[in-house]
């Protein structure tokens, strides 16, 4: 789910975009599916090969949580684990300035309960 946020961030909202993991070789096939995505909107001339560029450039790869320091919002898509979620939560935490939205795309998770990892639980 995480490359198709980060596809549509980049291309719909025009974002400036870090696509996280854990391994690069995550990072990368995040990325090959994103290119194959916008691959077919070519073909189908839904785009131009200069748009899928200018897209592309918008995504930024990373396996460090800490170049989480300079964004304004982040959006959490990890695998449906609750100890992983609550282990990110506090490193994003730890990683983000202070206001950054910390948000979640969890089915099963009580966010107050991810929120709680947090010193934002605000946010």
């Amino acid at each position: 789910m995480g490359n198709g946020i980060a596809q549509v961030a980049a291309q719909v909202g025009g974002l400036n975009v870090i696509m996280n993991d854990i391994k690069q070789e995550f990072v990368d096939r995040g990325m090959s599916t994103i290119d194959k995505n916008l691959q077919r909107q070519v073909d189908k001339e839904r785009i131009s090969a200069d748009q899928k560029a200018a897209i592309l450039g918008k995504i930024r790869k990373s396996t460090d949580v800490a170049d989480m320091k300079g964004v304004d919002f982040v959006i959490e898509a990890a695998t449906e684990t609750l100890e992983l979620k609550l282990d990110l939560f506090k490193k994003l935490d730890e990683a983000c300035k202070s206001g950054v939205i910390i948000a979640t795309n969890t089915a099963s998770i009580p966010i107050t309960r991810l929120a709680a990892a947090t010193k934002r639980a605000d946010k």
